[in-house]
């Protein structure tokens, strides 16, 4: 419950948490979340704000007055925000950025903007990706450790680093740990629900993407392999996602 006692283990393991459609795309983009989710979201959020924890907000909105609505919100919340006007988290928006700096950032407390680039597809090349976001002055970058199956290396993510007023930013690595993804080097052609026993069923929502029974230690070894090659690449930390993937095992 919001007013339940924090899990102080969790808590001091993490820097920050993320959120997505906490006031615009819950239900559907570029539309107003129902006001009763997003204060619920908050009370949860808030807690985490009062323990000294970063609160990465993403919405998903496209019109000029939801993204201004969403950035205002965001900022009386004491959110750092992102506003996505792709779904696919694919392309770099138009906007402005909020805050902009030329601070170098050096822990997530200092973040003052964001942005959210998992899915490359639309450069042909690592080094397009690196020539793109070097050209804008986010604080910090939430990406993929591939492009196209390829890697990026420690030097390129030291690359990633510089903004082009001269700052530094931080760089993270999207990881999804609570389902498997067909895409993923990991994955064996052979592959289906059940087989291995640890793979379940494949997201509705997201096809090519598979609900895992996280506890088990055959998938816990791939995500410390995949961990290990995000470290081995030089990034500052990890964002992981399906965290909540214990709701679909709850009922």
């Amino acid at each position: 419950t919001p007013d339940g006692q924090l899990a102080s283990e969790y808590i001091s393991a993490i820097d920050g948490q993320g959120q997505e459609d906490l006031f615009f795309g819950y239900a559907k983009d570029d539309k107003a979340t129902p006001h009763k989710t997003t204060e619920y979201l908050k009370s949860y959020l808030s807690r985490l704000r009062e323990a000294g924890k970063t609160v990465l907000a993403t919405d998903y909105c496209s019109s000029a007055e939801n993204i201004a609505s969403s950035q205002q919100q965001n900022q009386s919340a004491g959110f750092i925000s992102f506003q996505a006007t792709s779904r696919n988290l694919d392309i770099i928006p138009e906007t402005p950025i909020q805050n902009e700096n030329s601070d170098d950032i050096t822990n997530l407390g200092q973040v003052k903007n964001f942005l959210y680039l998992i899915n490359p597809e639309n450069y042909p090349t690592k080094h397009d990706f690196i020539e793109t976001v070097c050209a804008t002055n986010y604080d910090l970058i939430i990406m993929d450790l591939f492009l196209n199956e390829e890697e990026f290396t420690a030097d390129e993510i030291e690359q990633l680093r510089t903004q082009a007023n001269g700052g530094k930013r931080m760089v993270i690595a999207y990881m999804s740990i609570g389902e498997a993804e067909d895409y993923r080097y990991y994955w064996q052609a052979e592959w289906k629900r059940g087989n291995p026993s640890w793979l379940d069923k494949e997201n509705p929502k997201w096809k090519s993407n598979y609900k895992v029974k996280y506890w088990n230690s055959e998938w816990q070894a791939i995500i410390f392999d995949y961990l290990s090659r995000i470290t081995n690449a030089g990034f500052d930390g990890v964002y992981l996602d399906i965290i909540d993937a214990f709701e679909y095992y709850e009922g």
